[in-house]
């Protein structure tokens, strides 16, 4: 029998609720009050809980877990990312050039043709330049970025607006690439290289931004997320943004903001990323900061021990790697969190190496937690290193799509079978001890959390049964990946007291469904229907069927 309490803003009761909280796995029914968990217990306990002005939810059978957390995702920036035409349906360049052709003709006089989501494998192996796109624009500019988020190919027409005209050198790793004479082909390597043509796109009012970002956060609710670690800050509105939607209502999810740290930051620059730290809102506050220790394998700029087949990747993206470990070292000391994006095992390798390096803090001195994000290809004896080191492993199991069971995809075939066969190696992570959180990186995949959970079971997208999944070894039970979005996502912020659990104390952050996504088999749990989706004790989605 649950404690005595105060009556109960919300109840939610008619619910199978898987806790993950070890004193009480199970329970029926939970009571909400000031956007906290106040009890826990069973139908029969309701109504000890119930006032005159308490809502009581039946939700009908529903699955109640922990709320759902995305462990990498960019709302903010994504929402200009993902602008203009979804070219992830283009397969070929046949594809690519006929709904370009449209576009173009459908452009009024000024407009550009903008798209996201273009697949490097639509160009079957062979170069990607404009040569492929620019006889069907004829001359309207043209901005269109690769899935990855870390390229882009463009028009000679928009080359020509930005006044790109050869190469360019950087701060950090980035390239315009030039063919034999100097000239840009249009694919640009790397942010600060995409940025010189991206600057000169028009760029929607911050009121069409904020409406949009509700838009997309609300959708995100709606499929099960109640929060997600963001990995940036960028824009110079961000913040604007966030607090504009709050003055107008709630935020759908709990947001944690992890601005950039790029090569070049000075210790002024450090320190002004320290004075970020707290920034808040009701739902979004600023904590840790985010790197590049490389890039990607499609473009050849991951970080690897030997470069890929294309004599590419040895390379890292800070131009000195000790340069990157000194400005962790000093956000280290200030009680900084770190989240370094590595996809290669040697920039992997070097994230921990710089962790390692912290060696032992001072006694009562708060240890900050530090993650890794992506993790791509990695040998066995950098898996050992990563528990023991306190270092949280941030993976996206949809990320596989963009690979082949038989290595013949452009991914696999720039590292090789040896370091395709390394390919997100989560299981072995998880047996290994190492906290996992799982996400989706959106807008590079799609942000539903159903699917995701599904694909680290099954190691190909749900409902593909034909697909043939790749390295199925690496797949995780259906406990593993809840935990990756509950329980490890709370472990990786450094708020296991706070959520993760469902348990008096904790945040009133929960999501239910319409089957157990731990029970039922991962292609029907991806399309569970989402019953509700609860923030801070307020309803931030709730489906037709719930009363």
């Amino acid at each position: 029998m649950p404690e005595p309490l105060t009556t109960a803003d919300t109840v939610l009761t008619g619910v199978r609720i898987r806790t993950l909280d070890p004193g009480r796995p199970w329970a029926s029914a939970v009571a909400v009050k000031d956007g906290v968990i106040i009890a826990v217990g069973e139908h029969a306990d309701v109504r000890d809980w119930r006032g005159s002005r308490t809502t009581v939810l039946d939700l009908g059978g529903a699955a109640l877990v922990p709320g759902l957390t995305d462990g990498h995702l960019h709302p903010v920036m994504g929402v200009e990312m993902a602008s203009g035409i979804d070219l992830s349906g283009c397969r070929d360049l046949d594809a690519l050039r006929a709904t370009l052709a449209g576009a173009a003709r459908s452009a009024a006089r000024g407009e550009w043709v903008t798209g996201w989501n273009l697949d490097h494998n639509t160009f079957g192996g062979r170069p990607i330049t404009r040569a492929a796109i620019d006889d069907v624009l004829d001359g309207v500019p043209a901005f269109l970025r690769l899935y990855d988020g870390h390229s882009a190919l463009v028009s000679a027409g928009a080359l020509a607006i930005a006044g790109v005209e050869g190469p360019r050198g950087f701060a950090q790793r980035a390239a315009v690439v030039c063919d034999e004479q100097g000239s840009p082909t249009g694919y640009l390597l790397e942010h600060a290289a995409v940025d010189l043509v991206a600057a000169f796109v028009p760029r929607p009012e911050a009121a069409e931004r904020r409406s949009r970002l509700l838009a997309v956060l609300s959708g995100m609710a709606a499929a099960g997320l109640t929060g997600g670690h963001v990995m940036d800050l960028q824009g110079d509105d961000a913040l604007e943004l966030l607090a504009g939607v709050e003055e107008e209502g709630e935020l759908p999810l709990r947001l944690r903001l992890a601005p950039w740290c790029m090569p070049g930051a000075d210790e002024a620059e450090l320190d002004r990323l320290i004075a970020l730290q707290g920034r808040a809102g009701r739902h979004w506050q600023v904590g840790g900061v985010k790197f590049f220790i490389d890039g990607t394998v499609e473009g050849g700029t991951a970080w690897l021990e030997h470069p890929d087949c294309h004599g590419e990747g040895a390379d890292a993206f800070w131009p000195d790697p000790r340069d990157f470990s000194r400005a962790v070292h000093h956000l280290a000391r200030a009680g900084v969190p770190t989240a370094t994006h590595a996809i290669g095992d040697a920039g992997v390798r070097h994230v921990l190496d710089t962790v390692e390096a912290l060696g032992p803090y001072p006694p009562g001195a708060a240890r900050p937690r530090h993650r890794i994000e992506h993790i791509e290809t990695l040998p066995a004896e950098q898996v050992a290193r990563f528990a023991p080191l306190g270092v949280v492993a941030s993976m996206q199991p949809t990320h596989t799509a963009y690979t082949r069971a038989d290595h013949t995809d452009e991914w696999s075939r720039r590292l090789g079978d040896e370091r395709a066969d390394r390919a997100w190696r989560c299981r072995d992570l998880r047996n290994s001890g190492a906290t996992l959180v799982l996400g989706s990186d959106w807008p590079i995949a799609h942000f539903d959390p159903r699917a995701i959970m599904a694909a680290a079971r099954l190691r190909r997208p749900p409902g593909e049964h034909d697909t043939p999944p790749v390295q199925p070894a690496q797949a995780l039970t259906g406990l593993m990946a809840l935990e990756g979005y509950t329980s490890h996502a709370a472990l990786a912020a450094g708020e296991e007291a706070l959520t993760g659990r469902i348990a008096p104390g904790y945040r009133a952050d929960l999501t239910a469904l319409g089957l157990d996504p731990v029970a039922a088999p991962a292609d029907e749990a991806a399309a569970a229907p989402v019953r509700l989706t609860m923030v801070g004790g307020h309803v931030a989605y709730r489906g037709p069927d719930v009363g």
